[in-house]
């Protein structure tokens, strides 16, 4: 496979990845609405997001205490419990839509959970790629519609921004996000999504991602600075080495954030509905949805120069930008669109 055909397949494999979880979010907005899934009492209260960037910011500070005391095994089983926990709310939907009539509510729920353990056990046992990614697209369709049907229009656009910022700031200037995915990754759990490169790649088997970040934050150091000559061509020769990797990682939040947008439109507006089988879709949504997949393609041009970037100011700019494009096709106001 020449490396034409290897970064299409990569960038077609991320963007279906992608797109799993935004279907899958409007998929499951209304099972999680008429099963009472909504996780606050008042979804257009703004304060709402900033509670759960202050949960995210104490999450994140946790996590890099864990890894620099060597509790990395503690991080392992709290992400793979919390898997276990968002696909049982997923599968608690599905299954008994696909097997009530024949089954009794009582077997198809048990088998919901029966399928939500398997999916803990097989992180745990064979933490293989595609294993890793069929996780994290249940999971993150499943956090996408909980956060999107209890996060109204204000608090997710609001989310999305302070998120987009923070993003920002933790790659390009703390750089403490470069060291929680080096932590994280190593761990072989389901917060990145995995995308392999070559045919006979193995997440298994490739023991450490150290040296890739390694490389990859002197090259974005020396670029920072201006760079010489040397630095110009140590960039040049990252950008071709970045073809040569067997898999890119992209982390399973790029997808679900801006998806909470996705679903957040469809859920709390009725405006421009357009009518497609198994899922709730509007154009504002839509218009998130199309935002949401430009800015991935744009950040994956990027990734494929062989330089770590913060992911969310381009996916949830696009995310935001689709949506309010959609919102005024639509027919409604700017003031509306925003929540007021």
């Amino acid at each position: 496979m020449n490396d034409r055909m290897r970064v299409l397949v990569a960038v077609g494999t991320t963007v279906l990845l992608f797109l799993g979880v935004q279907l899958g979010a409007l998929a499951l907005i209304e099972p999680f609405h008429e099963s009472g899934r909504q996780a606050v009492e008042n979804p257009q209260n703004p304060t709402n997001s900033i509670l759960y960037f202050g949960v995210m910011l104490i999450a994140t500070g946790l996590m890099l205490a864990a890894f620099k005391y060597d509790l990395e095994w503690l991080i392992r089983l709290l992400i793979v419990g919390v898997s276990v926990m968002i696909s049982w709310y997923v599968f608690a939907e599905l299954v008994p839509a696909l097997l009530a009539p024949p089954l009794a509510a009582a077997v198809a729920d048990a088998l919901a959970i029966v399928v939500a353990l398997a999916v803990g056990a097989a992180l745990l046992l064979y933490p293989e790629w595609y294993v890793i990614d069929t996780t994290g697209v249940v999971m993150g369709a499943g956090a996408a519609a909980l956060f999107g049907i209890s996060f109204g229009l204000l608090p997710a656009l609001l989310l999305l921004a302070v998120l987009a910022v923070y993003d920002a700031i933790s790659v390009y200037g703390t750089e403490h996000m470069l060291d929680l995915a080096e932590g994280v990754m190593d761990l072989k759990i389901p917060v990145v999504l995995v995308v392999p490169m070559t045919l006979s790649y193995s997440y298994l088997a490739d023991g450490s991602t150290d040296d890739v970040l390694e490389d990859d934050r002197e090259t974005d150091t020396s670029a920072a600075d201006g760079g010489t000559e040397q630095d110009i061509d140590a960039s040049a020769a990252d950008d071709a080495g970045a073809l040569d990797r067997d898999a890119l990682f992209i982390g399973l939040g790029d997808a679900v954030i801006p998806s909470i947008l996705v679903a957040s439109a469809a859920y709390f507006l009725e405006a421009g509905a357009i009518s497609v089988p198994l899922i709730a879709l509007n154009l504002p949504a839509l218009g998130a949805l199309v935002g949401t997949i430009a800015g991935l393609l744009v950040l994956m041009y990027m990734v494929l120069k062989g330089r770590p970037h913060a992911g969310l100011p381009l996916l949830n700019g696009g995310a935001i930008g689709g949506y309010l494009l959609g919102a005024l096709a639509s027919g409604l106001s700017i003031v509306t669109a925003l929540g007021f």
